[in-house]
């Protein structure tokens, strides 16, 4: 299958699917390991748990959930670009977008914690020649990206994040 993007150069056939049973499961381990990696980074102020696996570093961003109003974190890949950050809501390219992406499309002001130091932003998802023009320096962070937009068809979202 050719990709949807020619910018990722990962092809589908050349990655594991995700069996469609497990994926539940899948959903359920990543929201309560980001609970308790939330839990752990503030108690600790940035000391601890301040990596994903394979030792990419993380951040904690909060935004106000779009049904209830209240706050709501996450820990995320920490995607720096200069004084800006980059958030991509990837979900490992499972075939929806994390609850987190539907905060931020209808409440744009986040705060983000890196290293227990929180700053307030606001995000802008970026449109199709920004996506493109981004890649590069998103998989230089976090080269996953490229496998997780093969696996999937939808258009997995990415966020500029400009400081307030």
């Amino acid at each position: 299958m050719t990709n949807k993007f020619d910018y990722v150069k990962t092809r589908r056939e050349d990655i594991d699917e995700i069996p469609a049973k497990i994926v539940p499961l899948i959903r359920a381990f990543m929201k309560n390991y980001t609970r308790f990696n939330v839990w752990v980074y503030k108690k600790t102020n940035g000391k601890f748990m301040k990596n994903f696996p394979g030792g990419f570093p993380i951040c904690i961003v909060t935004m106000i959930g779009r049904k209830s109003g209240q706050a709501r974190e996450v820990a995320l890949i920490h995607l720096p670009m200069g004084e800006k950050k980059l958030l991509v809501a990837s979900q490992g390219g499972l075939d929806k977008h994390p609850v987190w992406y539907h905060n931020v499309k209808a409440n744009s002001a986040i705060d983000i914690m890196v290293a227990g130091q929180k700053s307030s932003f606001v995000a802008t998802q970026a449109n199709d020649e920004e996506k493109r023009d981004l890649w590069p320096h998103l998989l230089s962070l976090y080269p996953e990206f490229d496998e997780y937009q093969a696996r999937t068809d939808r258009d997995i979202p990415v966020f500029i994040c400009d400081p307030v």
